[in-house]
C-alpha cells in the first residue's frame, strides 16, 4: 500500500530537498570515523521515513493536537524504520522549538538523540535487559524528572524478549507513569507480548517498504557516495531486501566496498550468487521444450559462473510465480521478482504453459528448496527438479480429457506430451530421431492398434442394466438383490455380498441382515453414500423407490455362550467352613489340634 503524498506537493518537494542536502553532507571524509551506510543515512524526520507515512502522520497529528499518549508499540519486520521512528518521535517531543511534528535537528537535544547519547532518551535492549531486576531499576528511575528535556523517553527494542515476571512488574508503571515519562516499545514479534501490555499501548504496524521506494533511496545514497549505479542493479538489490530498507543499504555497502566507480547488474549477481535474466530465460526455454539436457547445461554454466544452486532455484521459483500471476490475468504491477520492463517476456512464457502445469512446477521447485536446506547435495537436488519439470505433461489438457471421459464423451485427441513451443513443436518423436511415443496415436507405433475412440470406449466400464423391472415380492427378493449388486462396481458391492439374508419388511421396504461376525460390512453399507448407491440400484431393478434397512442376525440357541461352571471352593474357604462345625471344634479343643487340609469331595454335613 503506497499512500505517500503526491511528489508534486510542496511538502514532498521540501522533504526531498532536505533529504538530498543531508545525504550530501553524510558522505564520509577521510578524517572522520567511518559509519555504516544504514546509520549515516538514517531518516531524521517523519517526512524522511520512507514507506511508513501513516505512522508519521499519526504521530505528528498527536503532537499537533496535544494527544500524545504515554505508551506506544511499534511492530514490524526488521529494517522498516521502527527504531528510527522512535528516535524521531523523541526528538519531536524534546526539541527546543517543540513539541513539534518537525524537529529542527539543530539543537543540542536533537543532536544528542540522533547520536544516541541523550541522557533523557534511554534506548534499552530488551534481549540483554530482560529480567525482573532490570525492570525494578527502571521503575525506581521513572520517578526522577528529566535533566534538561521535557520528557524522559524509554525506547525498549525487542521488547518481546522480556520475561513474564518482568512484564508483570512493568504493568502498573506502564498504565500510570509520571506525566514526564513516555514509553516506546519496538518488536518484530508482537504475538509474544502479553495482552495486558498490548492493551496499555497505542500500536502502530510498520509494513514492508515498496521496492521502488527502496530503489529510489539507494539511488540517492549512491549519488551521495559519488558512485554511478545501473537502475536495474538497484532494482535487484531492492527486491532482494524484501521490504527491508536496512537490508538493502547493507547490500549496497558491500557493493561500495568493491571500490568501483560504477555498480552494474553483473556486480550485483556476482555478490548475491544469482544468475542474470538471460541465463534464466534460456533455462525456462529449455524447460518449456522438455529439453532436460539443455536445462542441465544451463544450470552447469550458471554454477560455473559463480551462481549458488539454492539462489538459482529461488530465482526460478520467483520467475514462475510471476508467470503464474500473468497467466491468471495480472498486469505488470503484480510482478514481484522481475522488472516491469520484462512483462512481454513473462507473458510469452505464460502463454506457453497452462495454469495447472505452472502450479506443478512451483510445487516441484518449492519442495526441492525445502530439501536443499537439509542436504549437502544441493546441486543434485536442483538437477532432479529440472528433470522432473521437463518430464511434466500438459496438465491442463489432461484435465480436459478427464472431464470428457467423466461426461461420457469421447476425447477429441489423445494427450501429446511433446514440446509446447520451439522449432520441434510440430514434429513427432520419429521426426526427432527417437522412438514413437504411445501418445502419438496408433499409426505411429502400431498400425493394428485400437483406434482412440474404441480405446476410450473400452476404458469406460459399461454397467449392466436390467432388461425389465421385476415385481417387488418375497419370491423375487433374492433375485432383485443380486441384480442390484451387479450394477455396482466390485468395490462398492463387496461388503453388501456378505449379507446373510434379504427380506421384505414392509411395502417398498427391504431389510438386509448380516451375520454377527460381519458387523463391519453392515457399518460400511450404512454409510450415507453407500446406502444411497444400493437404494438406487434396487430402484432400477424394481422400478420404484425402495428403502433399505440393515440389521445383524441374532446368534442361534446352540451358539449361545454357556454359563461358566461354578468355582470350586479354595482350601482356605473349606477350612473356615469346617472349623465352625461343633464336632470339629470339640476335637480341636480336646487334642489341641489344627485343621491342615480338607478333602474337596468331603461333605460338610
Amino acid at each position: 500500500m503506497d499512500d505517500r503524498p503526491n511528489s508534486d506537493s510542496p511538502a514532498e518537494e521540501n522533504a526531498t530537498e532536505r533529504t538530498t542536502e543531508r545525504t550530501a553532507e553524510a558522505a564520509p571524509s577521510k578524517d572522520d570515523a567511518y559509519l555504516v551506510v544504514a546509520r549515516r543515512y538514517r531518516p531524521q524526520t517523519f517526512e524522511e521515513l520512507i514507506g511508513q507515512e501513516h505512522v508519521g502522520r499519526a504521530l505528528g497529528g498527536a503532537i499537533t493536537t496535544n494527544r500524545v499518549g504515554h505508551a506506544y508499540l511499534f511492530t514490524g519486520a526488521r529494517g522498516v524504520g521502527k527504531t528510527s521512528a522512535a528516535r524521531i518521535f523523541a526528538k519531536a517531543l524534546n526539541c527546543k522549538d517543540g513539541p513539534s511534528p518537525t524537529p529542527c535537528n539543530a539543537c543540542d537535544s536533537c543532536d544528542a538523540v540522533s547520536a544516541g547519547s541523550d541522557i533523557d532518551v534511554l534506548e534499552i535492549d530488551g534481549a540483554s535487559n530482560r529480567g525482573i531486576d532490570e525492570i525494578r531499576q527502571l521503575r525506581a528511575n521513572v520517578g526522577v524528572r528529566p535533566s534538561r528535556s521535557r520528557f524522559k523517553v524509554y525506547i525498549i527494542d525487542e521488547v518481546h524478549m522480556l520475561t513474564r515476571e518482568a512484564f508483570n512488574a512493568l504493568l502498573k508503571t506502564l498504565e500510570e507513569p509520571p506525566e514526564h515519562v513516555k514509553f516506546i516499545f519496538c518488536t518484530t514479534e508482537p504475538n509474544k507480548i502479553p495482552i495486558t501490555v498490548l492493551s496499555r499501548c497505542q500500536r502502530f504496524d510498520f509494513g514492508g517498504i515498496a521496492t521502488d521506494a527502496i530503489a529510489t533511496r539507494l539511488a540517492q545514497i549512491a549519488q551521495a557516495e559519488g558512485v554511478e549505479a545501473d537502475t536495474e542493479a538497484l532494482e535487484v538489490l531492492a527486491r532482494r531486501a524484501a521490504g527491508s530498507m536496512r537490508d538493502s543499504q547493507s547490500l549496497l555497502e558491500q557493493l561500495l566496498s568493491f571500490g568501483g566507480e560504477r555498480i552494474t547488474t553483473a556486480d550485483v549477481h556476482a555478490m548475491l550468487g544469482t544468475a542474470d535474466w538471460e541465463t534464466l530465460d534460456q533455462m525456462v526455454d529449455a524447460l518449456a521444450t522438455h529439453d532436460a539436457a539443455a536445462a542441465l547445461s544451463q544450470l552447469d554454466g550458471a554454477i560455473s559462473a559463480g551462481s549458488d544452486p539454492g539462489q538459482l532455484m529461488q530465482q526460478l521459483l520467483g520467475y514462475f510465480r510471476d508467470v503464474m500471476a500473468v497467466n491468471v490475468g495480472c498486469d505488470a504491477s503484480c510482478l514481484l521478482h522481475t522488472t516491469s520492463s520484462r512483462i512481454d517476456r513473462i507473458a510469452d512464457v505464460a502463454q506457453s504453459y497452462g495454469l495447472e502445469t505452472i502450479l506443478a512446477i512451483t510445487q516441484i521447485v518449492d519442495q526441492s528448496l525445502a530439501r536443499m536446506k537439509q542436504s549437502t547435495h544441493a546441486r543434485t537436488l536442483a538437477e532432479v527438479a529440472l528433470v522432473r519439470i521437463c518430464n511434466l505433461e500438459d496438465l491442463d489438457a489432461l484435465g480436459e480429457l478427464i472431464g470428457q471421459l467423466r461426461d461420457g464423451g469421447t476425447p477429441a485427441a489423445p494427450i501429446s506430451p511433446g514440446p509446447r513451443h520451439g522449432d520441434d513443436a510440430g514434429k513427432t518423436s520419429q521426426d526427432r530421431g527417437g522412438t514413437a511415443s504411445p501418445a502419438a496415436g496408433p499409426s505411429a507405433a502400431n498400425p493394428q492398434a485400437t483406434p482412440p475412440k474404441a480405446a476410450a470406449e473400452q476404458a469406460v466400464p459399461q454397467k449392466p442394466e436390467p432388461a425389465e423391472t421385476m415385481p417387488f415380492t418375497p419370491e423375487n427378493v433374492d433375485s432383485i438383490w443380486s441384480q442390484a449388486l451387479e450394477q455396482l462396481s466390485e468395490m462398492a458391492a463387496q461388503q453388501a455380498r456378505q449379507c446373510q439374508s434379504v427380506a421384505i419388511s414392509a411395502p417398498n421396504r427391504l431389510v438386509v441382515t448380516f451375520p454377527a461376525e460381519y458387523t463391519f460390512s453392515k457399518q460400511q453399507c450404512e454409510r450415507p453414500e453407500q446406502a444411497a448407491r444400493l437404494m438406487r440400484a434396487v430402484a432400477q431393478v424394481v422400478g420404484t423407490p425402495v428403502k433399505i434397512d440393515f440389521a445383524v442376525a441374532e446368534p442361534a440357541a446352540s451358539e449361545q455362550p454357556k454359563a461358566a461352571p461354578a468355582r470350586a471352593p479354595s482350601q482356605r474357604e473349606l477350612i473356615s467352613e469346617r472349623a465352625d462345625q461343633p464336632m470339629v471344634r470339640r476335637a480341636v479343643e480336646l487334642f489341641d489340634a489344627e485343621i491342615i487340609r480338607v478333602a474337596p469331595g468331603e461333605s460338610s454335613s
